[in-house]
């Protein structure tokens, strides 16, 4: 089981493939687990690196650590990728990964040859308050009848649909079930921190942003994370681009989620960073 020291903690991570670098980074439960097909599909031409983030699964919580922050996230994702010596990178960051992305960005280009957003987990809209507002009072209540575990569960099958977390590989998603403490401790810093559009307007390196097509439909669950995702775009000034799915589509269309990503890498592996 790989792993490395990185930013005073140790973290473990999956390498796979050669070629130009790439790093996945989740969301909550930041579990590499997430990856495995997309990352053996693009090893052909990539280094892919995925890695469970902080505390999560199989890295290690570091003594007397009770909380994080955006920017310990990042700093993370950058000296893992310093210490591989795989920097610059194109990195792609799903959901509350795209959050860490953009502290990434804004804190540590040096590091980044481009920069994914796939569905951030920004709240833009009044409707997307609401869903938080009700996925809180849901997770309030599994918690409270089945303990951290059960509120996982029913944090996954929320986040990425039912079919998708019957089909998880049994490993993976005992380990997610395990994390929901972690997941606590992350979910205030991640989900309060909230760029403004001239700070995105201001990141350097090439960008692009990754949308579920399902998320489209104004009634879909998940039709917050697709708001998100035109904000960033439109703030970025970068174009949007839907793959087949919801959320968590890099779970249930695997293989057509790497048809989407494979033109945007192939764009900003070989793309000219602006340097700082």
């Amino acid at each position: 089981m790989p792993t490395i020291t990185a930013n005073s903690t140790t973290l473990h991570y999956e390498r796979r493939g050669t070629g130009p670098p790439l790093l996945f980074i989740s969301g909550g439960p930041g579990d590499a687990g997430f990856w495995p097909e997309a990352a053996d599909a693009l090893a052909d031409e990539y280094t892919v690196v995925s890695y469970d983030r902080r505390a999560t699964s199989r890295s290690p919580r570091p003594e007397n650590w009770t909380a994080t922050s955006v920017e310990e996230q990042a700093d993370d994702a950058a000296a893992l990728l310093e210490a591989l010596d795989l920097a610059p990178a194109v990195v792609h960051g799903h959901s509350a990964g795209g959050i860490i992305l953009t502290s990434l960005a804004l804190r540590r280009p040096d590091v980044l040859r481009g920069a994914i957003f796939h569905e951030p987990a920004y709240v833009v809209t009044p409707g997307g308050q609401e869903t938080f507002a009700g996925l809180q009072q849901r997770l309030g209540e599994a918690m409270a009848e089945g303990g951290p575990a059960h509120g996982m569960e029913v944090f996954l099958r929320w986040a990425d649909g039912d079919e998708a977390f019957e089909s998880l590989d049994p490993a993976f998603r005992d380990r997610m079930l395990g994390d929901a403490e972690v997941l606590g401790l992350e979910m205030g810093p991640l989900l309060s921190h909230m760029p403004t559009p001239e700070q995105l307007a201001a990141i350097e390196v090439p960008c692009a942003v990754v949308a579920g097509a399902d998320n489209r439909d104004s009634g879909a669950t998940h039709h917050w994370a697709y708001e998100a995702s035109q904000w960033m775009a439109e703030s970025l000034g970068a174009p949007l681009v839907e793959t087949p799915g919801a959320h968590g589509s890099m779970l249930t269309h695997p293989q057509a989620f790497v048809s989407t990503l494979r033109p945007i890498l192939n764009r900003l592996a070989t793309s000219s960073r602006v340097e700082a």
